[in-house]
Formats: structure tokens, sequence, C-alpha cells
């Protein structure tokens, strides 16, 4: 009688576990997730799903690590356009223009530049565009146009960038940008991929008939320098020591007393002023352009905007209509 009860007892073991593996097979074709059934224990189907997820993430991370590899190829370059505190709405404008560029074969961070701020209502504002864009350096100085802002730019640098967690340098380019420049990024980034990474001084030559980049300094447009240059700068005496009178032309004085610079570029004539006034120093918009400067008004602007074709990306939705 015990036996015929033990070996009852062990046939609806069985049963119970034969009805119990089944349950799990179902749901592991059926990709269904019992939570019953995994309170109660995890069957080998689940676990071998579970596994393939966890190849399946290791081949994304896999893929994320090569996509780093390549990020840290690029050429990572910092734009700092120097502006005011209170110019919130160019500022606004200058975000659409270069966040719809893309830039292949470079990380470049657009940075808007100023000092010091002295309003409350700056405090609140100016605060609010850093919690939603994270686009804004703010130096520790008084606004001025030519007692030592761009220096104190380009000094500030390495201590706010430098970090041993990330790759160095930060950027192998820094440039110095004014708020009526529209810089082309994609042309930019062609123009440096050939150009060496050290000792490097790039912009438009002053005076406007030169072509020589040893001559004198770069415009105040838009000049770009690499990031051994900024190292320089901060450490150096020549620049401490020299800081007012026009900042461009300065600048220049610090690379030439300084002995740097080996190797410069003159990006003219793809960097020049709007065409109108017509000076010596512009021509009409062409497609090898890199930089327009003088944008003064929202016409000009539109103007150069529409020559360039920047909205033919504009993808069709049945959300707006733009003849």
């Amino acid at each position: 009688m015990k036996t015929t009860k033990t070996t009852e007892r062990r046939g609806f073991i069985l049963s119970s576990l034969f009805f119990f593996c089944c349950l799990c097979a179902f749901a592991s074709i059926n990709e269904v997730r019992f939570d019953t059934l995994l309170k109660l224990g995890r069957c080998s189907p689940l676990n071998d799903n579970q596994i393939l997820s966890f190849n399946t993430n290791s081949s994304s991370s896999s893929s994320s690590t090569n996509d780093d590899n390549n990020n840290k190829n690029d050429i990572r370059i910092l734009i700092g356009i120097l502006t005011l505190p209170d110019q919130y709405q160019k500022r606004h404008f200058l975000r659409l223009i270069y966040g719809t560029q893309s830039t292949p074969g470079a990380t470049i961070d657009v940075k808007f530049v100023f000092c010091n701020l002295t309003k409350e209502d700056q405090k609140v504002l100016v605060a609010l565009e850093i919690m939603r864009y994270d686009d804004i350096m703010i130096l520790n100085c008084r606004e001025n146009m030519n007692k030592g802002k761009t220096y104190t730019y380009f000094s500030s640098l390495p201590e706010m960038l430098n970090d041993t967690n990330k790759p160095y340098p930060p950027y192998h380019y820094v440039m110095k940008a004014d708020d009526d420049t529209y810089f082309r990024l994609e042309s930019l980034v062609e123009s440096l991929k050939p150009a060496p990474r050290e000792d490097l001084y790039y912009g438009y030559v002053i005076p406007c008939p030169s072509m020589d980049p040893f001559r004198n300094y770069m415009s105040g447009m838009g000049y770009l320098v690499s990031w051994d240059l900024v190292e320089w700068i901060r450490e150096s005496e020549i620049p401490r020591n020299h800081v007012e009178g026009p900042e461009d032309k300065i600048f220049g004085d610090w690379i030439r007393e300084g002995h740097r610079a080996k190797n410069r570029v003159n990006a003219k004539w793809s960097m020049y002023n709007f065409p109108e006034p017509r000076t010596g120093c512009t021509h009409e918009l062409w497609p090898d352009t890199i930089a327009v400067h003088l944008l003064k008004n929202q016409e000009k602007w539109i103007r150069t905007l529409k020559y360039f074709n920047v909205t033919d990306n504009l993808k069709p939705s049945k959300l707006y209509h733009i003849p």
C-alpha cells in the first residue's frame, strides 16, 4: 500500500514537472513572459533568451566602441562666438544656423562667450539657456572690446577643458568668431583636413590685398589656432603683458613676438565680407565658401542662407506647407 502511494506521488511529481516544462517551452516559443512562472523559478528556455539578449547588447557595445574610436579620429573643433549677455535673440538664431548643419568627420562645439553677468534678468535668462542648451561660456572679466576679452577667452580654456578622463587635446583647434559671421561647417572641416594640428594659425589675412599669411594678422571675422597655441597663450608672459588694443591685431602681435605658428593657412577668398557694399575685401557669394562676414541685418542673413540652399533638406510633412 505504501509502495503504491509512493509510486503515485512520483507519478504526480513527474507529470507536474512535464507540464511545467511544456509551459516554459510554450512561453519561449511565443516570447511570452509568465510572471507566475518566473516567481516559481527560471526555466532554461528563458535563460537562453536572456543570454541571447546579453550577446546582442555586447554586439551593440562593440559597435558603440567602434563609433567611439571613429569619433576619436574626428577633427575636434571649438568655435567660440564672442557676444554679449543681452543678445538672446541673436544666440537663438545662431543655434538654428549651426544646429542644422552636419559635419561628417568632425566634432564641432559652438559656444557663446561673454564676460560676467551684471543684471538680475541675465542671471535668470542666461541660466535657463545653459540648462536648455549648455552652449555658453561665462568668462571672469568685465565686458570689453579691446581690453583683454580675447586673451581671457583663450587663456581660460585649458583650465576649463583639460580633463584626464577625456581625450587630449580636448580640441584640435579653437576658433574665435564674430556673431555676424556665417560659417559653413562642412567646408571649414574640409579645409582643415590637410592642415597640421600643431602650431597652426588659420583665417583671413589682413590687409585685404595680401595673400601672405605670415604678414600681419588674421581678421576678427573668425580665426583659428591649434590647441598647443591655446596652452602657450595661457602660459606665456607675452600675451599676459600685452592685452590692451585692437584685439585681433594684438593676437597677431603675440604670435609674431613669440615666434609661434610656423604653420599658417590663409583661407581667403573662401572667407570674405558680404558683397554689399562692394569693397576690396569682398566678392559675390559663391559655392566655394567657408565663411561670410558682416551679416549685420536679417536681410543679409536671408540672402546668404537662400544662396546656399540651407533649407533644401526640409523633410516633407502634412503638418506644414512651405512653397
